[in-house]
């Protein structure tokens, strides 16, 4: 069943009841059988209308998460360039427009773990190692679309939020940012949201949907397709309601999620970074988890496979697939040696009304760096 107050969205069963399955082993093995089920439906899908993303921040971030503690660096951090996407796609006879991660950074900085680093390193240190890109807004406007052209917005999971100024607040003290868009929440996250586990309290804003306005949040249950060539499909294991953006485009299918932070995660066996092929290798892992989260890791592995199965490979790099990162893994001074073995960047594909289309390639980021 589509949700109550989106019953234009679609429900997918292809995966079904494979993630309530209690055997580990068994599990994977009914989430991959349904992944291929998934994979031909949205082969056969029409392409999204155009997707475009969106930087809004850069941030430090402690290696030993990002690679799983299998990269061979001294480096305490690695950098991390967050990014929203913007999907325009085709919903029976009309466009709809999602907006995916719209982080609101400043809100965001009350999240335990990265205040409590800003308070050890400095607030005036922690700045600079943060790039500050224009508002969504302002990015937006640049691309023809104002904030009540946003349908929907959704996040990869709750991890950071804080969703008052995205919803305004009911007593009226904080208004909406996108004032028409139905934000997409997870129903098993938003209600474990209210009663954190101890392991969950460094990374959520503990109040972040506090007293929020109701009347455009939906909570969701199970995988949807928002329209053609869009999905967003249950990935659990770095939080319980982790959900991946799938979109079909001119270069085949995308997804997005903070499962891994950069390519090599979800192709470890062909990584560049030290140390992360040989732990694959060692260990017969076909992914690498980004692990500040360790209650789920066995879903958490899963959902990567999952993932992996459903995008395409990239053209100039064909050992990697397409899955970029929400906030991927960016070449820095203070991280030497882990500079991803390609770095994506981001998703260009279609036009949008009142905005030329770029001259890059459709999708094409980086370059592999040179070693």
């Amino acid at each position: 069943m589509s949700p109550v107050n989106a019953p234009e969205l679609t429900s997918l069963d292809e995966v079904g009841d494979a993630w309530r399955e209690p055997s580990h082993g068994l599990r994977h093995e009914a989430v991959m059988a349904g992944a291929c089920r998934l994979r031909e439906r949205l082969a056969a899908m029409p392409d999204a209308v155009a997707v475009r993303t969106l930087p809004i921040t850069t941030l430090p971030y402690p290696t030993r998460y990002a690679f799983q503690g299998a990269a061979a660096s001294p480096a305490p951090f690695v950098t991390l360039t967050h990014r929203a996407l913007l999907v325009r796609f085709r919903q029976g006879d009309r466009t709809r427009t999602l907006l995916f991660n719209p982080t609101d950074v400043e809100r965001s900085r009350r999240t335990p773990f990265f205040a409590k680093l800003e308070a050890r390193v400095g607030s005036r240190v922690a700045r600079l190692m943060a790039t500050q890109f224009d508002t969504l807004e302002a990015q937006l406007a640049k691309l023809g679309v104002a904030p009540d052209d946003i349908d929907y917005v959704a996040f990869d999971h709750f991890h950071t939020h804080d969703v008052r100024g995205l919803l305004g607040t009911a007593d009226g003290h904080v208004t909406p940012r996108f004032p028409k868009a139905k934000l997409l929440a997870p129903r098993v996250e938003w209600e474990e949201w209210a009663h954190l586990h101890p392991m969950q309290r460094a990374w959520y804003v503990a109040d972040g949907r506090e007293g929020v306005r109701e009347e455009n949040l939906v909570l969701t249950d199970g995988d949807l397709a928002l329209g053609d060539g869009v999905m967003l499909v249950r990935t659990p294991g770095h939080t319980v309601g982790n959900q991946t953006l799938f979109v079909k485009t001119a270069r085949g299918v995308w997804g997005c999620s903070e499962n891994g932070t950069c390519v090599d995660n979800w192709s470890p066996r062909h990584s560049r970074i030290a140390g992360v092929a040989l732990t694959a290798n060692h260990q017969d892992l076909d992914v690498i988890l980004n692990t500040n989260t360790p209650e789920g890791a066995a879903a958490q592995y899963t959902a990567m496979c999952l993932e992996r199965a459903l995008v395409d490979t990239i053209p100039a790099a064909p050992e990697f697939v397409q899955m970029l990162s929400s906030s991927e893994v960016t070449p820095a001074l203070i991280a030497p040696g882990l500079s991803p073995s390609y770095q994506l960047q981001h998703i260009t594909h279609g036009a949008l009304d009142g905005a030329p289309t770029p001259h890059t390639p459709p999708g094409f980021g980086a370059a592999p760096p040179a070693h």
